[in-house]
């Protein structure tokens, strides 16, 4: 039996479903052109020749057709003084076909013949078989709908991607990264910052390189292992990173590649994604936003949630806990709102660990800025520690598009290198907007826009916790008609009194309005719903109110239809949120009653520069009495464009004035 198994394979060739199609054509080429032969030689003649021969006595058989054509056949005697030399090749039964004009009048021809007695034969009338039209009409529509169905399933089974198999539909959409292909793969050495969350991962990368270590000792690896954190913070970078460090094949797919329109497909890609994984074992299947299918499963009926979606998730469930725990197979995936996810997929034997990737710090940005600062072309001005404090909240996405906008900046100016100015430059851009220097305002407007870019710039000097200044214009941005830029201190906490400082500097500006003008206009609405926000989520998230103390109303159910407080609380809330807000509000029209005249002053120089730094306050107000440490920093390297930060976590914002 042995033997049997290794003899070598037939070199017979394989099916082609060419073949057939090309016998087809074969065969209708065939009747097409051999329909006639049996008739002999068929020669085509004029009405008056056809007329002639009749009345010779030729014809022993006349045939007409629907399409007023005519057989006539040849008596055996005649056939060698028609034919002449081609006589012996006619067939059994020699016809000539003519054209007639009519059948009525081929009908009197032939009575009159058959009267006189020069024909004899007989006169038959059939209808004319096109055996090519037949096949082609009846043939056609077939070949045309398989045609059309071998089409509709390419384009759902990957056609795309080159597949041509109608059944492919339920197939692994993953890319599929192997071990040694790339000799330019991405390690660690490529990922800037993210320090704890590469420790973590580390674990991983030692498991797939060593997996006797572990094993030795009775140990199991984690089966999963999601990667969480704002947009732009390198999660399928770092996943990239741990694949190319452990030199394992990496599978890489999206969530939403798993759901279709058909029903069934989600589950069957999962099945085979996992399938393909255990053949390469060991290896990292990456999915890239899996909250697209990982969503919390509804728990009302009513809801008329996707089953689709649900029975793929059903179905990654069962993989993730399916195999073995030391199968070589590890599951990386990657979301920004890990708190709509699946409680199922969360727990221990699936994902057991959450690997945050927060927002770079100040070190980190430093080093992420080296990372991208390598292939631009840069003068001697340039410090990347500059430039990591100038960007406090930005991500590494962030970070990157600085970079690539300072040096599309200086191409602009015909510039050599890319210098501080440049990088300068491109923060406002990113965060301001682009600078619209040919916007029309009145005298009016731009008095009114200083004054209350100079409230905000007096409120945040004299306030001990308010964050320290940078620069103040009034050069429209994007929708921003000025802007006050702050240096925000990197905090991991956030005190009330820090927190009402920052809202009473916010407010600083509608309080300038009213103080020094008489009048209040719409160009404090971004300051008062940032301000409205902060209040709400004191009061009700942070327990920061007199009489709602230590309570916090945060509710994360996702079909969660009641508030978690009764209308009297909302009432209270509401209440202390008005008071809150206006306690800052009289706070900021003292502290700028207060500096009257320096306020005026600062307006006045406002408007004449446009654009004024913290060392021109400095001038008017004096050495800030409330000095940080980051205004220390500042004061030795000089002003920074930096922006103020909405919150701890949250991506820098300026304090723009929308009109």
């Amino acid at each position: 039996m042995s033997e049997n198994y290794n003899k070598p394979k037939s070199n017979m060739p394989r099916f082609n479903l060419s073949w057939l199609y090309m016998f087809i054509a074969m065969t209708i080429a065939y009747l097409y052109f051999t329909s006639d032969d049996s008739a002999g030689i068929n020669r085509r003649l004029t009405y008056t020749e056809f007329k002639n021969m009749v009345n010779k006595g030729y014809a022993s058989k006349i045939i007409a057709y629907n399409d007023n054509t005519v057989d006539m056949f040849i008596k055996p005697e005649y056939v060698k003084e028609v034919f002449k030399d081609d006589y012996k090749k006619v067939g059994r039964s020699p016809s000539m076909q003519v054209e007639v004009g009519s059948i009525d009048a081929l009908d009197s021809f032939l009575e009159k013949a058959q009267e006189e007695g020069h024909f004899t034969g007989e006169v038959s009338y059939e209808k004319k078989s096109d055996l090519f039209g037949a096949f082609f009409w009846n043939i056609a529509p077939i070949f045309f709908i398989v045609a059309i169905w071998l089409f509709i399933m390419r384009r759902m089974g990957g056609g795309a991607t080159g597949g041509i198999n109608p059944f492919s539909v339920g197939k692994s959409k993953a890319q599929v990264y192997e071990k040694g292909e790339n000799a330019n793969r991405i390690t660690f050495k490529d990922v800037a910052g993210q320090e704890g969350a590469k420790q973590e991962v580390q674990e991983i990368v030692d498991f797939l390189k060593q997996p006797q270590k572990y094993t030795e000792l009775g140990g199991k690896i984690p089966k999963g292992a999601l990667l969480v954190g704002p947009p732009g913070t390198g999660k399928t970078l770092l996943a990239k990173a741990v694949a190319g460090e452990a030199d394992v094949p990496f599978f890489s797919m999206s969530g939403s590649d798993f759901v279709e329109m058909f029903v069934g497909v989600g589950a069957s890609r999962v099945r085979d994604l996992f399938r393909q994984a255990k053949e390469k074992a060991p290896c990292i299947i990456f999915i890239d936003e899996i909250d697209a299918v990982g969503r919390a499963r509804s728990k009302s009926p009513s809801m008329g949630g996707n089953d689709e979606r649900e029975s793929t998730l059903n179905q990654l469930l069962t993989e993730m806990d399916g195999f073995g725990t030391n199968s070589g197979v590890i599951i990386l995936a990657a979301t920004n709102r890990a708190d709509i996810l699946d409680k199922a997929l969360l727990r221990a034997g699936r994902f057991d660990r959450q690997i945050h990737v927060d927002l770079p710090d100040l070190n980190e940005r430093k080093a992420v800025f080296e990372v991208h600062l390598k292939p631009l072309k840069l003068d001697d001005t340039v410090d990347p520690d500059t430039l990591a404090r100038q960007t406090p909240g930005f991500s590494g996405a962030d970070i990157a598009n600085v970079c690539n906008e300072a040096a599309l900046i200086a191409a602009r100016h015909q510039k050599n290198a890319v210098g501080k100015q440049d990088f300068l430059d491109a923060v406002d851009r990113i965060i301001g907007g682009l600078e619209k220097k040919t916007k029309i305002m009145t005298a009016h407007e731009k008095h009114t826009i200083a004054l209350h870019e100079a409230g905000h710039a007096t409120i945040s000097w004299f306030l001990e916790h308010a964050n320290p200044l940078i620069k103040v214009t009034i050069v429209p941005r994007g929708r921003a008609l000025g802007a006050a830029w702050y240096m925000p201190e990197e905090r991991q906490i956030t005190t009330k009194e820090q927190m009402l400082d920052e809202m009473c500097a916010t407010l600083g500006g509608r309080a300038a309005e009213e103080l020094f003008t008489g009048h209040i206009s719409t160009g404090a609405m971004n300051d008062l719903e940032r301000v409205t926000k902060q209040a709400y989520g004191m009061i009700a998230y942070a327990g920061m109110s007199d009489k709602l103390p230590n309570l916090c109303y945060y509710n994360n159910e996702e079909y969660s239809f009641s508030k978690p407080y009764s209308d009297r609380t909302a009432e209270l809330i509401d209440e202390e949120v008005k008071r809150m807000i206006n306690e800052q509000y009289e706070r900021a029209k003292e502290v700028l009653t207060v500096q009257k005249e320096g306020h005026n002053r600062l307006a006045k120089l406002l408007m004449e520069k446009e654009v004024i730094f913290a060392e021109d306050v400095e001038n008017i107000f004096g050495k800030r009495p409330w000095a940080s440490r980051s205004e220390e920093i500042m004061n030795q390297e000089g002003p920074k464009e930096v922006t103020e930060e909405k919150s701890n976590e949250e991506a820098p914002l300026l304090e723009n004035k929308e009109a």
